[in-house]
């Protein structure tokens, strides 16, 4: 391969496109942490019961559904910075009021308005990421797919270290509302990078129609894939990340729950999880250079389910920071590699023409176990209890495995 030589890595590594990649990266998975990491820490603090935590889980629908609006986003061009450019703009500034606006609300007296700002928050963070998503499809040429991608999740989850860990220490010392400002000043780092970017695609060509934006992808894959391939893809997606997305669905609920105050949450998870998303973000993104995305799939896909065992250790050995720190770094280290790797899968399995509908509707499935079978995870918790839960997590994680088989062979040329 070109790719193995000095040069080709070099070329690969130290270019525009993958800096692009951390910024998209970093402002895509900020809003969707401050729904799955800060709101349940929020209203476990205030009071909220755990079931009821887990139920909220249901306003991220949002990103299953994301699909049904993609084909307006391909099909219509905003008067205003580009085709892709536009609707960025225009849902990052709608995040980052929305955020603000959090924490001036108690959710002990207006739950339901919490759960109305938490579904708007879904709503427009799923929005941005069928823009960012499309408009890196475009930027990655195909051979830099699993670098950029690997990067792109990377810093995917590093996001997740300002509503997750310095949001939960300035909590310590700061009102709630305060708390949520500062948060949503980061979204100003969307919007610094949607004004100094360029279209990807010079002269873009969208849909004539709007039934032609929603039709023609679904057609396209179909047709290009045969029913059965493209129903196996799909049912990997659906499975594939389901086990680590529901054992770590009440992980700051959990780590509470243990005993840990929420400064020692902030501060263990800031440097164990620093240090495993860096380390983890090259090494992915090489060994995808070396391996192929298929093989990077089995590899990240092991480790990813190893990680989930963390969990259960951490249950049985209760509030030892050495081990919360141990768990946070393998968590972050395993569950980014296998999103890394599957990501870049998603991306391949696209046709760049029509990668907005395409990579919203596959990443959609991705995330309908986040959002359906989590809501369910504080009842089972309650019911079995956090070890057994986990055991139970590291089971779902099976089925996508043995997917693999047939929609990403490890013999097979990617």
């Amino acid at each position: 391969m070109e790719a193995d030589s000095p040069s080709s890595l070099k070329d690969a590594i130290l270019n525009r496109r993958m800096l692009i990649c951390v910024f998209t990266g970093f402002t895509s998975g900020l809003p969707l942490y401050i729904v799955i990491q800060l709101i349940p820490a929020w209203l476990r603090v205030e009071g909220v019961g755990l079931a009821e935590i887990g139920f909220f889980t249901l306003v991220g629908l949002p990103y299953t559904w994301k699909f049904l609006w993609s084909p307006i986003m391909d099909r219509y061009t905003l008067p205003f910075l580009g085709r892709r450019r536009g609707w960025m703009f225009v849902t990052q500034l709608a995040l980052m009021a929305l955020i603000a606006s959090m924490g001036f609300v108690n959710p002990a007296l207006s739950i339901w308005t919490v759960a109305s700002l938490a579904a708007a928050l879904a709503f427009f963070s799923a929005s941005q990421d069928i823009v960012l998503d499309a408009y890196r499809r475009e930027l990655l040429p195909d051979a830099e797919l699993g670098l950029g991608n690997s990067i792109h999740v990377q810093a995917y989850r590093l996001a997740g270290l300002v509503p997750g860990s310095l949001a939960l220490i300035l909590a310590d010392f700061l009102p709630w509302h305060v708390v949520f400002m500062v948060v949503a000043s980061f979204m100003s780092v969307g919007l610094v990078l949607t004004i100094f970017i360029h279209e990807a695609v010079a002269e873009p060509r969208p849909p004539e129609t709007l039934f032609k934006a929603v039709v023609e992808p679904f057609r396209e894959f179909f047709q290009r894939k045969g029913v059965r391939t493209a129903l196996l893809i799909l049912a990997f997606m659906f499975l594939y990340k389901l086990g680590d997305s529901m054992a770590t669905a009440l992980s700051t609920a959990f780590y509470i729950d243990l005993g840990f105050s929420l400064s020692e949450i902030g501060t263990i998870a800031k440097f164990a999880s620093l240090i495993a998303a860096i380390v983890g973000g090259l090494a992915g993104g090489l060994i995808m250079i070396k391996l192929g995305i298929n093989r990077a799939l089995w590899l990240f896909g092991v480790v990813q389910m190893v990680s989930i065992f963390g969990f259960a250790l951490l249950a049985e050995v209760g509030a030892n920071p050495w081990m919360l720190g141990f768990v946070v770094a393998f968590e972050y280290m395993g569950v980014g590699l296998g999103t890394a790797a599957f990501i870049a899968f998603i991306a391949r399995t696209t046709n760049p023409v029509f990668a907005a509908t395409q990579f919203a509707l596959f990443t959609a499935l991705t995330a309908l176990p986040r959002t359906l079978f989590n809501s369910s995870a504080g009842v089972i918790v309650e019911s079995i209890g956090y070890t057994s839960f986990f055991l139970f997590c590291a089971a779902l994680a099976v089925p996508g495995m043995l997917l693999l088989f047939k929609v990403a062979p490890w013999s097979a040329d990617d």
